[in-house]
């Protein structure tokens, strides 16, 4: 239970850190196939469902929510070192993923969808750091169903290894004003302001619907291939996650020209930090 929980908090702080995909976390956690399956499957087999997602999303919770701040303050404090440690944490559960095709015959499509999909990520990335123009929220109609659909486009990408959600949020100009929502709501929610509570609700409510709903769309879809074509699969992932420090970088570029000894020396230590948690965590 507690490592599950552990698991579903490093899931939950992947999702709000663009270039970091909360997929690529489920990989490296080794619950992935688990997760697809649990959501997919809730209606047939609920009471195994629900014993394996309730402490998943309580640590996703945990991690969105009570280590949003840690994780702000981190970036902002050594850069590099964050950046590095979730590195550590995608090479780290990568063996994971690459056991499922060891031993197996290797095709032509199978490598091309794996190339295909390394080349995705690294060009999602290397647009993300124009973002578009913030948007604004507000509790008008138009901007709740705008929020619902973009929390449609978040869950799909946040589902998929190696896609951040909140890559995409950047690029479409809705990360930093949802993390801001998020941020004023947890505030208002410690002062016990009704007005801002009230109001934090009624914006994230429709972003929350939209998130459930994309999962539970994106992961049938997922279950689908992983039953029919699951080595396609398999390595379609690979492609993805081993684009992903890749992507961090990109995403990151300017804050890594700024390495020194002293970042890169700690910088290397928290990037072995990540791997061990990986290694630890996925077992």
């Amino acid at each position: 239970m507690v490592k599950t929980i552990l698991k579903g908090i490093v899931i939950g702080i992947a999702n709000i850190i663009p270039g970091v995909s909360g997929g690529t976390m489920a990989v490296s956690m080794g619950i992935y196939d688990k997760l697809i399956h649990a959501v997919t499957h809730i209606r047939k087999e609920f009471k195994e469902g629900i014993r394996f997602l309730i402490p998943v999303l309580l640590g996703a919770a945990i991690g969105l929510v009570g280590l949003s701040f840690i994780i702000e303050a981190m970036f902002q404090k050594v850069p590099i070192q964050t950046n590095l440690l979730f590195i550590g944490l995608i090479v780290g559960g990568l063996p994971v993923i690459t056991q499922k095709v060891k031993g197996k015959t290797i095709s032509v499509s199978q490598v091309c969808g794996a190339v295909c999909f390394f080349v995705l990520v690294v060009g999602l990335a290397a647009i993300g750091e124009r973002e578009g123009s913030a948007a604004v929220l507000d509790t008008s109609l138009l901007s709740l169903v705008k929020l619902f659909f973009m929390g449609l486009i978040a869950a799909a990408t946040m589902v998929i290894p190696g896609v951040s959600g909140s890559m995409i949020l950047m690029i479409l100009g809705y990360y930093h004003s949802i993390i801001t929502v998020i941020n004023d709501f947890i505030r208002s929610a410690l002062h016990l302001d009704v007005q801002g509570i009230t109001d934090g609700v009624i914006i994230l409510f429709p972003f929350g619907v939209g998130v459930l709903l994309g999962i539970v769309l994106i992961a049938k879809c997922i279950d689908f291939i992983f039953q029919r074509y699951p080595l396609h699969a398999y390595w379609a992932i690979i492609g993805l996650i081993g684009a992903s420090p890749i992507g961090i970088v990109l995403m990151q570029f300017n804050i890594f020209m700024k390495i020194d000894l002293l970042s890169g020396v700690t910088g290397a230590a928290a990037l072995a930090v990540g791997i061990v948690i990986a290694r630890k965590l996925g077992d």
